[in-house]
């Protein structure tokens, strides 16, 4: 008995390994073996025709010491901080609103997360008609003639208002389904205890939605650090590089500029960030979500 037991064991984990074993080899292939290569491609001279040259750190040396570096990094700060900030704090609000059955709750649900599963070509498209100076729906309906996308103080305001527009539905979704599982008795006690609509979303659904909160702002940060196909598509890191951002700073340099290894020296120096202000935002979990252990 013990011995079919056994046996039946050592088939199922046989049975588990072939079924994840395609996406392990995709996993490997596709990510293991680039993140390596290209952290090796950081330290070498390479035009993709030439043969490589070993250089060292010079490569990094060369992305700390160009001047553009610096605004390319802020751009790209302002722009991450700014989506995250109103990309969380809009879809909270209106999943807050939406919850409390308005009526019409599952059409604007449909309509806010729509945006999100539209492809970023036609999104790209789209609003930059809506920010056309002169024949753009935006200037006709505020009465202004603004050069959104032509002008270096507006053009990254207007990139960020389709950032935050195209992952209100997404990360909306995500805090409708938390609020789906906390008890009604505790906004039903909130009530009886006279608390109004603010007081308690701020004393009831902020604290409890914490854990959620904390989890959206980590992906949306992510998320908008490594912003490459709205930068592409409505400005190519214009005007003046004013909306010029790190993961566009690599595709120009790999494959525009062919130096492939200054531009794998920027990934890393993403990666770099990306992995501090992770950790900073993780090593706050305690004092930011309610119950933390």
């Amino acid at each position: 008995m013990k011995l079919v037991g056994k046996n039946l064991l050592q088939n199922q984990s046989f049975a588990g390994l072939v079924f994840i074993l395609p996406a392990l080899l995709g996993t490997f292939i596709f990510i293991i073996i680039p993140v390596f290569c290209s952290f090796a491609l950081s330290f070498v001279k390479w035009d993709l025709l030439n043969p490589m040259q070993f250089v060292g750190f010079d490569n990094y040396k060369a992305v700390f010491s160009e001047p553009l570096f610096l605004k390319i990094l802020i751009n790209t700060l302002v722009f991450a901080v700014t989506t995250s900030v109103f990309g969380v704090i809009i879809p909270l609000i209106l999943a807050a609103i939406i919850n409390s059955k308005v009526r019409g709750s599952e059409f604007y649900k449909t309509a806010y997360f729509l945006p999100f599963i539209t492809p970023m070509i036609v999104i790209g498209i789209v609003w930059e008609w809506i920010f056309d100076p002169n024949i753009g729906l935006l200037n006709h309906l505020l009465s202004v003639h603004i050069n959104w996308l032509y002008d270096t103080h507006f053009a990254m305001p207007a990139l960020i208002i389709v950032s935050v527009w195209k992952l209100i539905g997404y990360n909306m979704i995500i805090f409708l389904s938390s609020l789906s599982g906390i008890s009604q008795s505790l906004f039903e006690a909130a009530k009886i205890d006279g608390a109004n609509a603010v007081e308690t979303f701020t004393k009831v659904t902020v604290p409890m939605l914490s854990p959620t909160i904390f989890f959206v702002v980590i992906i949306t940060a992510i998320s908008s650090f490594q912003v490459f196909d709205l930068i592409y598509l409505m400005t190519q890191g214009g005007p003046l590089d004013s909306t010029n951002v790190l993961v566009y700073a690599i595709y120009k340099n790999a494959f525009e500029y062919f130096n492939v290894g200054k531009a794998s020296a920027l990934a890393y120096v993403l990666f770099v960030i990306i992995l501090v202000l992770t950790m900073v935002q993780w090593s706050l979990r305690k004092k930011l979500v309610y119950n933390e252990e």
